[in-house]
């Protein structure tokens, strides 16, 4: 085991969305996390998310030993100097920004740094993954794009359907990322983005997060090896400097809450996503990753697939870091 390499990495993860707890932050601590993307809102307005954005800084009061907020790269380097995990806030939907432009700089003022521009359904700025049609970008939600790249926020279309995907790779004057995804080649899972979406995302600087999330990986995927062994193609296939970690890692949530960030308020039935009827549980994540305490055994399979050491840095958090650096800076 490579722990002492492990412990010494910049270890960022794109995309979160637990029910924090004490315990919770302390799994990032054992797994070595220095920053996480973590879910402010998914179907919540602005009222709503204000009420989320409240309840984290009572967190960053009474769990000031394990976690800070982080607005910056900056403030992800001294979260890993002090040992603690940095939190960056972002939305898995632009539901919070509602029709009005001007709270995309509100929300930013307050510490939002991440935008995903539709979850799943049709919205008010492009088509999400699981419509049949797809309209592509609209009037809207290229202004939106023009003003997240003004005031410093990162465009993530990881819930985006294809042709909104494309539109807003292309639109978008800074590079965008997909934070929680993985190539249709490994898994043709909905969410999974084809091969023309990642050279896009290649070639206009942008960076690709591979999701550790059972309906991301499927059959294929439930060993280390075999993930590790898609990370290392996705390495070649896209170059070194574009791939990153977002695991969707989600912790401690009901079934019930499982409702909730499918279906939300827009239908009254119950909408089962990648699941099923039979199967409208939460997923069962692989035995070599449970919980974020599991970031040693991800770091450990990608070394044995002959990847250098330098290229797993990237992996597992440098090329997060060095991406925040510039989508996190006014434009």
């Amino acid at each position: 085991m490579n722990r002492d390499f492990h412990d010494e990495l910049i270890l960022i993860d794109a995309l979160e969305h637990s029910n924090w707890d004490r315990d919770l932050f302390n799994e990032l601590r054992a797994g070595g996390v220095t920053a996480i993307h973590t879910t402010l809102a998914v179907w919540e307005d602005a009222r709503t998310t204000l009420d989320n954005i409240g309840r984290w800084h009572r967190r960053f009061e009474q769990y000031a030993d394990l976690i800070t907020h982080a607005r910056s790269a900056t403030d992800i380097r001294a979260a890993k100097t002090s040992g603690k995990t940095a939190i960056i806030f972002g939305f898995q939907n632009a539901s919070p920004i509602e029709d009005d432009l001007a709270l995309v700089k509100v929300f930013h003022e307050l510490g939002v740094r991440v935008i995903q521009l539709t979850y799943n359904n049709q919205s008010l700025i492009g088509s999400g993954c699981y419509e049949k049609g797809d309209g592509g970008l609209t009037r809207f939600g290229r202004e939106v794009i023009k003003e997240m790249n003004r005031v410093g926020m990162l465009v993530d279309l990881s819930h985006c359907n294809e042709r909104t995907t494309l539109d807003a790779i292309e639109t978008s004057e800074r590079p965008v990322a997909v934070t929680h995804s993985n190539p249709k080649w490994f898994h043709d899972g909905i969410r999974n983005k084809s091969d023309e979406v990642l050279r896009a995302l290649e070639r206009r600087g942008g960076m690709l997060g591979l999701s550790l999330y059972p309906f991301h990986i499927g059959g294929a995927g439930r060993t280390l090896a075999a993930f590790c062994e898609m990370v290392k193609r996705v390495v070649e296939q896209m170059g070194e400097d574009h791939i990153g970690i977002g695991s969707d890692q989600s912790r401690k949530w009901q079934d019930a809450d499982l409702d909730w960030i499918r279906s939300g308020r827009w239908t009254f039935a119950v909408d089962f996503g990648e699941g099923s009827a039979a199967n409208r549980s939460w997923p069962t994540w692989p035995s070599w990753f449970k919980t974020p305490a599991d970031f040693p055994n991800l770091t450990e399979g990608l070394l044995e697939t002959g990847l250098s050491r330098g290229q797993v840095a990237k992996v597992m958090g440098d090329n997060w870091l060095r991406f925040f650096d510039e989508a996190f800076r006014p434009g």
